[in-house]
């Protein structure tokens, strides 16, 4: 057996790799690999043990071909002496392993949902429908214009595919073979990225670089096997800013062919994207590099967007992708921890995972997050942005806050009797106020809750748990067991607990100064630990 030698140089800020086969394994600690540190110029060295022409096996259960040396720890299989390929690991993540993408990816049969999968469900949304021709999946996507309702009482002139953006769900299973056909009823040439798919070169979707662009008219074949699970996306190179901008994007779920870890009970997906629409207009700005006054879930802005519903004890995912122009955005949780176990590269290492309560969403990346709906209630889902929370909300107004307008209001109002100067207390309340507002536009515009009017627009829903679930349909708002909810506290309990609202705030106490303490009964007799 030969070892793989690789040398690295520093040439400027520029690495070379040199590969060295035929170095005897004796030299090699067993098991180990070695990387020295460099500060420097100079050459660095690491040394894997190396398979060639290793025998493969195949897996009668799985179908699937492996090496002989798959499992072990900083090893390198290589199906050719002549050929290293980059990883393609379609299997769960292995701690340590590198695998060669085999040159031929294996075909099954096509994946059914209900017996290989579990769909996922698309708040807003749908997916694409597929049919089957000859053990091929055929999917039609058609790249048009469209009318778009963002919430109720705005309605936008965008971009999208079949009719609605962002796209459909496309939901495909590990060992797929997938033909897309792809119409372009567009104005000008547009094409189509798999992003973060891998596939062939000419399958990539670059318009000039990997294809022509699909002229207006035009019908593409893309076709290729999924070799991979896990969260991904598709949008078109050619014309990017004003494509993606107007809306062309959606999401691709690739699902496992033999998943691994608990079972996963509601599985959703959302794709985040931002908007630069003035006020009483119709058709978003795709120039616009930094106003954006639009924030969606799946298209929606709230009050359109429709709530996560899960019964207490389901194990929930919720997939998050964003192909936004520019705006990362935290998506916070509230009442649970997660953890993040995958990315639009595939599952984490569950030894690298940890607890969260905000997920930040990158620009062109997904985000898988898992928890288990364990508490009741109506949980908030949004955007910690506190901007992508609103719609069409004003920039480069001047700031009123503060201010004492009453002589001002006064004499404005003898012209326009209705005038009110806003802004000086906050611009909470504003979306109650029934103002006029320009037609189709929603600015500042909320909703109603159980306990008054919600003032979080843009980026916001709701994830409904209930401990009695007869179907996932909206079960409606949250009945709050008795002694659990917030309330006006009572002059009694304030004096009871010697709290003095109408004493001077206080950041803290002194340094040095002893937190005053009340007996109370409990302080006599044994204490729990002690």
């Amino acid at each position: 057996m030969n070892a793989l030698r690789i040398k690295r140089y520093w040439v400027g800020a520029v690495t070379v790799v040199v590969l060295v086969v035929g170095i005897p394994v004796s030299v090699i600690a067993s098991g180990m690999m070695s990387m020295p540190a460099s500060s420097g110029p100079g050459p660095e060295s690491v040394i894997m043990p190396l398979a060639l022409n290793a025998p493969h096996r195949k897996n009668a259960e799985s179908n699937h071909e492996s090496s002989p040396y798959e499992g072990r720890p900083d090893t390198i299989t290589v199906d050719e002496p002549k050929h290293i390929s980059r990883a393609d690991d379609a299997r769960p993540y292995e701690a340590g392993v590198v695998k060669s993408a085999p040159a031929e990816p294996q075909t099954l049969g096509p994946g059914e949902p209900g017996k290989d999968y579990i769909p996922v469900i698309v708040p807003n949304g749908t997916t694409l429908p597929w049919k089957v021709i000859d053990g091929v999946k055929v999917f039609h996507l058609i790249a048009e214009s469209i009318k778009h309702e963002v919430a109720p009482g705005l309605v936008i002139t965008a971009y999208g595919y079949n009719g609605q953006t962002p796209g459909p769900v496309i939901e495909v299973v590990e060992g797929d073979r997938v033909r897309f056909y792809v119409t372009n009823r567009l104005p000008e040439k547009t094409s189509i990225h798999w992003h973060g798919i891998l596939l062939p070169n000419g399958m990539d979707g670059v318009s000039g670089l990997n294809q022509e662009g699909i002229k207006p008219g035009e019908t593409y074949k893309y076709e290729f096997t999924i070799r991979q699970h896990g969260t991904n996306m598709y949008h078109p190179h050619f014309d990017e800013m004003t494509q993606i901008n107007m809306g062309m994007m959606g999401m691709i779920v690739m699902h496992a062919r033999k998943p691994q870890g608990p079972i996963i009970d509601r599985d959703f997906a959302y794709m985040l994207n931002e908007w630069a629409i003035t006020a009483g207009t119709s058709r978003p700005n795709p120039s616009e590099m930094s106003d954006f006054n639009i924030l969606t879930f799946n298209g929606k802005s709230s009050p359109g967007t429709a709530p996560l519903v899960a019964k207490t004890g389901d194990r929930v995912r919720l997939r998050f992708g964003n192909l936004g122009p520019m705006n990362h955005h935290p998506i916070h949780l509230h009442g649970f921890q997660f953890k993040i176990t995958g990315t639009d590269g595939g599952d984490i290492d569950p030894a690298a995972q940890w607890p969260e309560t905000t997920a930040l969403v990158p620009v062109g990346s997904t985000r898988a997050l898992e928890f288990v709906a364990d508490a009741p209630g109506d949980w908030a889902l949004h955007c910690h942005m506190t901007h992508h929370i609103m719609n069409q909300m004003g920039h480069g107004l001047p700031n009123m806050l503060g201010i004492d307008p009453t002589g001002f209001d006064a004499r404005m109002q003898r012209l326009l009797p209705d005038y009110m100067t806003m802004g000086v207390h906050g611009m909470g309340e504003m979306g109650e106020m029934g103002m006029q507002v320009p037609e189709n536009s929603i600015p500042m515009q909320g909703s109603e809750g159980p306990h008054g009017y919600i003032d979080m627009g843009g980026m916001f829903t709701v994830l409904k748990v209930r401990d009695q679930l007869t179907s996932y349909d909206d079960p409606g708002w949250y009945q709050q067991p008795v002694g659990t909810s917030a309330r006006a506290a009572s002059p009694e309990e304030l004096l009871h607990d010697g709290i003095e609202v109408n004493a001077p705030a206080k950041a803290g106490m002194p340094e040095g100064e002893a937190q005053p303490h009340k007996a109370t009964p409990s302080d006599s007799g044994h204490h729990h630990g002690q």
